[in-house]
Formats: C-alpha cells, sequence, structure tokens
C-alpha cells in the first residue's frame, strides 16, 4: 500500500507534466483534478480503519473542496506580486484557515455538498484575468525528477497525518492540495504567472470528477462497503 502511495502521485505528475507539453495548461488543469491523492487515501482508511471510517472522511473530503478551490486562487492572486515561497505560504494558510472553519461546521452530506457546489460555482470569476502566455521556448528547466520526487513526499506525509487525525481531518487532509501545489510552484517557476493560473483555474474545472467521486463514495460505502472501491 505504501509503495501504491509513494508511485501514484509521482506518476500522475509525469502523465501532468507531458500532457501540459503536448496540449497546454488546460488539459494538464482538468487531469489534475481527478481524485489520484484522495483516492488511495481513503482506500488506505478504508482498509485500516474500516468503512463507516472512510465514509465520514469521503463526506468531510467533499466539504474541503472549497478549500482547495480557495488555495488555488489564493496562489493564482498572491502570485501577481510575489515569489513562489511567498505565493504558496499565503496559499497554505488560506487553506488551513477555511479548512478550520469548514470543521466547525457539523458533519453532514448536504453541507459538504453545498461547499463543494459553492467553490465549483464561484471558482471561474474569482481568479485573476490572464494575459497572453509565454511561448514554451521562453520555458525554464521543467525540473521534472524534482516535481515527482515533491508529490511523493507530499503525499506520504498527508497519508501519515490522516491515519491519526480522526475520521473528519482524516478527510480533510486527504484533499490538501497536494498536486496543486506542486503544479503551482513549478508551473510558476518554470513558464510565469500566467501559465500558472490557466493550469490552476482548470484544475478547479477538473474538480467536478473529484467531487462526483467523494459523493459516491459516500453515498455507496455504507451499502456496498469495501465492494465500493473495487
Amino acid at each position: 500500500m505504501l509503495l501504491l502511495k509513494l508511485l501514484t502521485v509521482p506518476g500522475f505528475l509525469l502523465l501532468i507534466s507531458l500532457a501540459s507539453k503536448r496540449w497546454g495548461p488546460n488539459v494538464a488543469g482538468w487531469l489534475a483534478g481527478f481524485p489520484v491523492v484522495v483516492g488511495p487515501i481513503l482506500l488506505f482508511l478504508a482498509l485500516e480503519q474500516g468503512p463507516l471510517f472512510a465514509t465520514h472522511a469521503a463526506v468531510a473530503a467533499l466539504s474541503a473542496l472549497f478549500a482547495m478551490v480557495a488555495f488555488s486562487v489564493a496562489y493564482c492572486h498572491a502570485a501577481q506580486t510575489l515569489a513562489w515561497p511567498g505565493a504558496l505560504s499565503i496559499a497554505c494558510l488560506v487553506w488551513v484557515l477555511l479548512a478550520a472553519v469548514i470543521a466547525q461546521f457539523p458533519a453532514s452530506l448536504g453541507f459538504s455538498l453545498l461547499c463543494a457546489a459553492s467553490a465549483l460555482l464561484l471558482a471561474p470569476r474569482a481568479f485573476p484575468r490572464v494575459g497572453t502566455l509565454p511561448t514554451s521556448s521562453a520555458a525554464k528547466p521543467d525540473k521534472l525528477p524534482y516535481r515527482m520526487l515533491a508529490g511523493a513526499l507530499l503525499t506520504l506525509a498527508v497519508t501519515l497525518l490522516a491515519s491519526t487525525v480522526g475520521e473528519r481531518w482524516s478527510g480533510m487532509l486527504a484533499v490538501f492540495p497536494v498536486l496543486g501545489s506542486v503544479l503551482a510552484v513549478f508551473s510558476h517557476r518554470s513558464h510565469g504567472v500566467a501559465f500558472t493560473t490557466v493550469l490552476l483555474r482548470a484544475l478547479t474545472t477538473g474538480l467536478y470528477s473529484f467531487a462526483a467521486f467523494c459523493l459516491v463514495l459516500a453515498l455507496a460505502l455504507p451499502r456496498m462497503g469495501l465492494g465500493a472501491f473495487m
């Protein structure tokens, strides 16, 4: 299971990087919205803690999609004037604050759906406007191995934390923007702010599949058990 978690995200980062070079940041962002991180984490929680625990975690993950979208929006706005360390710090702070606020509300599937729907519908208007994208020749080296290593380490850290903090925060941490943070930083450094904004805005569009995944799990796990994963 550990090997699966460590290989899934780097492998998906490789796919996203290839898609970005071939089709641009829009397609790469849509792919990044897939539940490639939360899926293995919820499977791990279901196997270790049981289907009921994973069900509650999936409901919490759906609500935390609001904080995940806010992370991307905050990064893009901060990156207009700050280098990547400052933009990443602000985006992470926004995620932590919103996740903490969401965790104060009683957990329910209805509340989680409201959070997710609000984020997905408001996101397209929240990102800054994008100018002309730079040509690929002006881009800095992509440093793909560093992306893949960062993705593996972040996935490991989030997974270890998620298994020790209870069902609600397990679900919230499963939605920490592992792919988003790695893609944001390396795209910012290699391609500039405009490219990063297009990528992260497209990522929020791809999160419709993420929301559907968490919703189906929340509904199916209590009835089907681990068969919902298989």
